[in-house]
């Protein structure tokens, strides 16, 4: 590659997401190539760790040993509207038909805010929640209704027929045919006094399933973001990954050459060489399944976000996503106090009460009045005469009461009250396994915030002992085998540390959602 084509494929890594154009997603022809070893796309690096010294968890670059990087990888500052090949078909029973509309051709880089803010418009489990909520609000309104009286208009037409016989009349005329067009009309009004019960009961249902509806819209959103955040730091992992195994691959193929040119010179053996050559055979299996592993993980979250088929994403940088600022105590109380699980249990009790209100008002006397005006009119005759007969008015009042059911009604209610205690033994079992979550991510959270630390002097100390472990191979008195153990160690350090990082942000992540609503920023629906 010339030094040319070296300028214009770093400047196309560091194109920024902030601007949603075409350059940024990274397209294969135009992007610098990359290790097909490492199981990058072109244009794409693996991630170096680093952690934040101004995160309040008491760690900085000095006591985890590590350079604060500076990383080249683009970043989504100022991300507003999302293009348009992270936005999801307008046409939702679009299936693709051709490989190529569903061909991988290009990388976006995602920080984790704009992947959570991308699930939050693209998520067809959100979507489907909002429907839900904008459904029972609907049949709310329907409810409400029959707070108002209703009103109907009838009206018909009738013609009818008539035959007399001849004969002697006063009238001095034969028999024959008499036809008569009449029509008549009739307004109607009717309110239901709510003396049952019924209605009353029906929209506090109706009101409780609306709140069902908005409990259930939160919960689906809180579980969008942890999963969503889950997915992202999978990528992160599989891309660190490679980067680790990627690194031991280098190192073992260094080794190799230098048992190759030992066994050449007559100061090494074969047996040496045939070691190296197992190590470096082992580590590239262990790279691809790297790459592989990270190839399902971008999907995967691709999939999440709901974007285009033809887009993958990675990350950025990997960072320790903050400090938890609550001890468990005041976590847990906090939980119980946000958590919509609970509170959608006590809803639910509330509208098995107003179901069982209903039950019972089918027994009990409704009352009911009435206002009816009717006009009925004659349009022709085939006599020749035409005149209206009349109209009237009245008004009334209508009574009605099932005396005997066989006992149905209360069945029915009895049937309620049985869902109101299970719900809450619902309530109960659902407040004792929100404590165990906040328990458990809140003891995860510090366990990993501890292997942090000690996986930061590991890896310090691993590279010392590869270091010292080479010299002492160099100098003839070491052994290879020292060489070997010692690369391994480092990759399995610096695999420790990537481990503890992620695993201390997916605690985070868990100990977020088992409190809910704290430390979000995106706001409500």
């Amino acid at each position: 590659m010339t030094n040319d084509d070296e300028a214009a494929g770093a400047a196309i890594a560091q194109v920024e997401l902030e601007a949603p154009a075409e350059t940024d997603l990274l397209m294969p022809e135009q992007a610098v190539p990359a290790d097909p070893a490492m199981g990058l796309e072109p244009g794409e690096e693996a991630v170096p760790l680093s952690v934040d010294g101004d995160e309040s968890i008491g760690l900085d670059s000095s006591q985890t040993g590590l350079p604060l990087p500076q990383s080249d990888r683009p970043t989504d500052e100022g991300f507003e509207a999302p293009p348009d090949y992270l936005v999801p078909e307008a046409n939702p029973l679009l299936v693709p038909t051709r490989p190529e509309e569903v061909e991988i051709v290009g990388t976006q880089p995602l920080s984790l805010e704009t992947a959570i803010e991308l699930a939050y418009r693209n998520s067809e489990e959100l979507r489907i929640a909002l429907l839900q909520l904008e459904r029972s609000q609907a049949g709310l309104r329907a409810e409400r209704a029959s707070l108002y009286p209703t009103v109907d208009l009838s009206g018909g037409v009738q013609t009818e027929n008539q035959s007399s016989s001849g004969g002697g009349s006063q009238f001095g005329g034969g028999g024959g045919d008499v036809t008569t067009t009449t029509a008549s009309g009739t307004l109607r009004t009717d309110y239901d006094l709510g003396l049952s019960g019924e209605r009353s009961a029906r929209i506090s249902a109706a009101e409780r399933q609306v709140r069902l509806s908005e409990l259930q819209l939160e919960q689906t959103r809180e579980d969008l973001r942890l999963n969503t955040t889950t997915d992202y730091y999978a990528v992160q992992e599989a891309i660190e990954q490679i980067r680790i195994n990627q690194a031991f691959l280098e190192e073992a193929e260094r080794n190799l050459r230098d048992s190759q040119l030992r066994e050449e010179v007559g100061v090494g053996t074969r047996f040496d060489v045939l070691r190296a050559e197992v190590q470096v055979a082992n580590a590239r299996q262990t790279l691809t399944q790297a790459a592989s592993q990270r190839q399902i993980s971008q999907r995967q979250l691709a999939r999440r976000l709901n974007v285009s088929p033809s887009i993958d994403l990675t990350t950025l940088v990997v960072n320790i996503a903050g400090a938890w600022p609550l001890s468990l105590e005041e976590s847990i109380v906090l939980a119980f106090q946000n958590r919509a699980e609970l509170e959608q249990f006590l809803v639910e009790r509330e509208f098995n009460d107003a179901q069982r209100r209903v039950s019972l008002s089918a027994v009990r006397p409704n009352l009911g009045v009435f206002g009816q005006y009717g006009v009925q009119s004659i349009l022709g005759s085939s006599t020749g005469a035409s005149s209206r007969i009349g109209d009237g008015f009245s008004l009334g009042a209508q009574l009605s009461w099932r005396l005997f059911d066989a006992g149905a009604a209360r069945a029915r209610a009895n049937q309620n009250e049985l869902d109101i205690q299970t719900d809450e033994s619902e309530f109960e079992s659902a407040r004792n396994d929100i404590r165990i979550q906040v328990e458990e991510a809140y003891y995860t959270l510090v366990a990993n915030q501890a292997n942090i630390d000690t996986a930061s002097v590991a890896v310090n100390q691993a590279e010392e002992a590869l270091e010292l472990a080479t010299l002492r191979f160099n100098a003839g008195v070491g052994t290879q085998l020292d060489v070997l153990t010692a690369t391994r160690e480092l990759a399995e350090a610096e695999g420790n540390l990537v481990t503890a990082v992620l695993d201390y942000n997916r605690a985070l992540a868990r100990l977020e959602r088992a409190v809910s609503n704290l430390g979000t920023s995106d706001g409500g629906l």
